[in-house]
């Protein structure tokens, strides 16, 4: 028996963005049917009056929050202040609303970000608030871990049941191709695509290209999204606890594996056709050497990544194509 149903009233925000289009793709795939998925012209999820009462008359059953203020190191150095406040409004106004009409059950989408930069890969969930965050994105992983420590903190003064997943790097169908402000595996397939296109004998990617990531497409998260909902239960005598023997009540979802941004490139310039070379500016900045997530408790759960990098690649690049061929590719 699952936690939720299909008859479920189920309010997506965020519907618009590439984790929130591809949860809604999943969930009609699994029949689900009655979902309510404003858009922001519809709802502006930063005004808490706007959202309470919207609650009011919806009324949805199941909330997914998967709304956010994202982007890459450029965006979140430039625009610190703007990804505190707007991420800190929605998480607040989403969440609280939900709680005060009696939502059955809310999804929070976190990220990775929220761990020290330092610290033991890969990454349980226990480190958590270990040491420092790092510096490029401090303010969204400050705002994340708002959001963990509301849901966690709901259920445990309030009962209300509310979960969270932390999600690795993410790519897929929908995502964010600005050279600057996007994150570093859509940004290098749009400047690969167009350096092929261009024939160009050379193309310049930062930093040295050893530190490694672990990449996610984002149709395996909608995946775990949906597994979650329907089967984890936190107070369940079999799932996960922190350390003190308490519910734990946020849960990493990531691949197992990682590669070196220089593996990355070579990948998507096989995959765009490039032919030139690839010339690594050491003088720019590489980043955190490492970021592997340890997702070895929600696999205890019953739930795995099923595709692979390559995989994922050559869809993306297959959908990143199709939208700039119908003038939608979000630049």
């Amino acid at each position: 028996m699952t936690l939720i149903n299909k008859k479920d009233k189920i309010f997506i925000a965020g519907v618009r963005g590439m984790v929130g289009s591809a949860i809604k793709r999943k969930l009609i795939q699994c029949g689900y049917q009655n979902l309510i998925t404003p858009d922001k012209s519809e709802l502006d999820l930063t005004n808490s009056d706007l959202v309470f009462n919207w609650y009011k008359k919806a009324k949805p059953e199941i909330v997914i929050l998967a709304a956010a203020k994202v982007g890459g190191i450029h965006a979140n150095k430039t625009f610190p202040a703007d990804f505190l406040l707007d991420n800190i409004k929605i998480q607040t106004n989403v969440i609280e609303s939900a709680w005060k009409n009696n939502v059955k059950r809310l999804l929070f989408l976190g990220s990775s970000c929220i761990y020290p930069k330092d610290t033991v890969q890969p990454i349980k969930e226990e480190q958590l608030l270990g040491s420092s965050l790092e510096t490029t994105n401090e303010c969204y992983a400050i705002a994340k871990i708002c959001g963990i420590k509301l849901c966690q903190s709901l259920r445990e003064q309030y009962d209300f049941d509310a979960i969270s997943l932390m999600p690795t790097n993410l790519y897929g169908q929908g995502d964010n191709y600005h050279i600057l402000n996007s994150h570093v595996l859509p940004a290098l397939l749009h400047r690969f695509h167009i350096n092929a296109l261009e024939n160009k004998k050379y193309i310049e990617c930062w930093g040295t290209g050893k530190p490694k990531r672990e990449f996610m497409h984002v149709d395996d998260l909608a995946d775990a999204c949906i597994f979650a909902l329907e089967y984890w239960n936190p107070n369940n005598f079999n799932s996960p606890k922190k350390i003190d023997g308490k519910p734990l009540t946020w849960l990493n979802v990531g691949t197992g594996k990682d590669v070196s941004i220089k593996e990355l490139a070579e990948m998507i310039a096989s995959i765009t056709s490039f032919k030139g070379e690839i010339n690594w500016n050491s003088d720019k900045p590489d980043g955190t050497f490492q970021k592997l997530l340890d997702s070895s408790k929600l696999q205890s759960l019953g739930w795995y990544s099923k595709i692979n990098l390559k995989d994922g690649l050559k869809i993306t690049y297959d959908s990143y194509k199709n939208e700039l061929s119908k003038n939608n590719l979000r630049i």
